[in-house]
């Protein structure tokens, strides 16, 4: 999952600007746990702010990670590294080289023009609606999770975010 922050605080850090992505390999039922992660900060962020990020996305911080953090079996540390996130119309997408490389094509509303399809009412850190979309390209090789699918044959999904924690 990765994330861009287009504006917000922890504390007094201003957080606007900042990209980070958290990697997560889990069992096909997520909520049995058991799951490995980490989490990836863009080199452009500051110390104060790759601490601010690391805090909220492993759910130290309170919000909506720290109900997924009685799942994570192994927490496998940060890293830094350069994140490229893109918007191009109903694509979304985040590169960070040799990574990560991740490319979903939102599915469009029949029903709403300029809209998508989505669910309501989901358990996801992002929020209780996401957009579906149709994964085109999902590639991870980091913290010993190694993923590789080019096929576009799976499904994804994409949604805005307003998270709230404890700071």
């Amino acid at each position: 999952m990765t994330y861009r922050i287009d504006a917000g605080r922890f504390g007094a850090t201003d957080l606007g600007g900042v990209t980070f992505s958290i990697v997560a390999e889990s069992k096909a039922v997520m909520a049995e746990g058991d799951w490995v992660m980490g989490v990836i900060v863009d080199e452009r962020a500051t110390a104060a702010q790759a601490d601010a990020v690391v805090r909220i996305a492993s759910g130290e911080a309170g919000g909506p990670m720290a109900t997924f953090r009685p799942l994570v079996r192994e927490f496998r540390g940060v890293e830094r590294h350069p994140i490229r996130f893109e918007i191009d119309g109903s694509r979304r997408g985040a590169t960070i080289p040799d990574i990560l490389e991740d490319s979903v094509e939102g599915v469009a509303s029949l029903a709403a023009p300029g809209e998508y399809v989505a669910i309501d009412n989901v358990l996801h850190p992002a929020g209780r609606r996401l957009n579906l979309a149709k994964a085109l390209k999902h590639v991870i090789a980091c913290f010993g999770i190694n993923w590789s699918d080019t096929s576009a044959r799976r499904n994804g999904h994409f949604a805005s975010f307003a998270w709230q924690g404890n700071a």
